[in-house]
């Protein structure tokens, strides 16, 4: 993993001689040098020290290196404008650099402190970048939601290195730890970070009120830390896992519901795309806690799927922004007239986001309801609910949004530019031809 750690320092510290496009081709070719690589379905691959990849850390540090690269092709408006940018490349760069070090940390206290490291780019991305002043507010509802739910953890890590001895993941899956403070400390952190319902509302601030580039690592990487996390840490504690799951998934699947009833009374685009993402996450986690295969492998692929397709929907409305300055679905009416094309963009994304075939949300949304119908068949009512609202409020914000009487005050809109057209075909592309790999996807466990 070393190799790559350099690369992203090297470029943070020849910034200064680089120009913005280096950087996003660079950041292309450290993608296909690592999607190239030899890999182990079974073990770890590229040892160094405390790194180290397996096939679930690989997949989420490639789409890592995905989104930041897109980040940067999404974020040229403020390049354009000279907003910083160097300090924008810098963060972006950090931000990657945090992220590449959390998924691939084998030792527990070493993931903890990336973990927590990663939270300061992304505040920066917010504060500094955002655009309502509200940006403050919703920085600090995403400190604290998360340093409020950490430093628990932190200690539940200190005592388990008290209590065995050993730190590193791939051995701490013999300890059988039966102690439900030391359980709840050790997963809740992850459940504010995926989010989960009651804790979420972290989430849908920092969307509507961060820049694209924010929006993007959010949806794309942030709330997939969560549910890396349980899976490293659920394989300490199966019993309990087991013992509690009840709650878990009664509350998610409770909270995706009404979330999405949420989602069909929402006018922002952002924030109605953010709860969407909740929705997501929601039968992510109860999937996972059913502790199952098929959740877990569900669990795997809705989470990259989620990642491209949620990204891909906050650089649309994006694109929107920059030409009508507002986000509001009463504003943005009747686009099919003016961006054509787009709207061919909004419907294969929208499409996506539905879970209709062949992406990688279908894939995973079957794996997540074949794992929790098999838990209990009472979940089924819930999840015919949820599935149901989602095409529900895809549908509504696709016709709302494309079609419909257009104020005359877009009619000096300008259509898209072939950058926005090759950024959006690269969240759907990988996000439609990764279910060709399906060995890879479901044999990781």
């Amino acid at each position: 993993m070393m190799k790559f750690f350099f690369m992203v320092i090297f470029m943070i510290f020849s910034m200064k001689w680089m120009k913005y496009w280096m950087v996003q081709i660079y950041l292309f070719l450290i993608f296909f040098i690592m999607l190239f690589m030899n890999i182990n379905i079974l073990n770890y691959i590229n040892l160094s020290y405390i790194f180290g990849a397996d096939m679930i850390s690989f997949g989420l540090i490639l789409l890592s290196i995905w989104i930041c690269a897109l980040m940067l092709m999404a974020s040229q408006s403020i390049y354009m404008n000279n907003y910083y940018y160097s300090g924008f490349i810098f963060n972006v760069l950090f931000l990657l650099l945090m992220l590449i070090f959390t998924f691939s940390s084998l030792n527990f206290f070493f993931f903890y402190l990336f973990f927590e490291s990663s939270l300061i780019p992304i505040l920066i991305l917010v504060v500094g970048w955002g655009y309502q002043p509200e940006r403050i507010q919703a920085g600090i509802y995403l400190l604290f939601y998360t340093l409020f739910a950490s430093l628990p953890m932190l200690l539940a890590i200190f005592y388990v290195n008290g209590v065995s001895g050993i730190l590193m993941i791939y051995f701490m899956k013999s300890i059988a730890l039966k102690n439900f403070f030391l359980y709840f400390f050790l997963i809740f952190a992850f459940l504010v970070k995926m989010p989960m319902f009651f804790v979420h509302l972290w989430l849908p601030k920092a969307h509507v009120e961060a820049s694209v580039s924010g929006s993007m690592i959010l949806a794309g990487i942030m709330l997939k830390l969560g549910g890396y996390g349980l899976l490293r840490v659920m394989s300490l504690m199966e019993m309990m896992c087991l013992n509690f799951s009840i709650l878990w998934i009664t509350l998610s699947l409770m909270g995706g519901l009404i979330l999405s009833l949420v989602c069909f009374i929402e006018v922002d685009l952002k924030s109605l795309i953010a709860y969407s993402s909740v929705v997501h996450m929601s039968l992510v986690l109860s999937g996972l806690m059913t502790l199952s295969s098929w959740g877990f492998s569900g669990c795997y692929v809705l989470m990259i799927g989620h990642g491209l397709c949620s990204s891909g929907l906050f650089c649309l409305v994006n694109i929107v922004y920059e030409r009508l300055g507002s986000r509001s679905l009463l504003i943005n009416k009747g686009l099919m007239n003016f961006m054509p094309s787009m709207a061919l963009w909004w419907f294969l994304l929208l499409s996506s986001n539905m879970a209709a075939p062949p992406s990688l949300n279908l894939l995973g949304e079957i794996s997540l309801l074949n794992s929790l119908v098999s838990w209990s068949w009472v979940t089924m009512i819930l999840l015919m609910l949820v599935s149901f609202f989602s095409v529900g409020y895809s549908l509504f914000l696709f016709s709302f949004s494309q079609h419909g009487m257009f104020s005359l005050g877009n009619l000096n809109y300008s259509a898209g530019v072939s950058r926005e057209y090759f950024l959006l075909f690269l969240h759907w592309f990988p996000l439609n031809i990764l279910v060709l790999k399906l060995d890879y996807i479901y044999l990781w466990f």
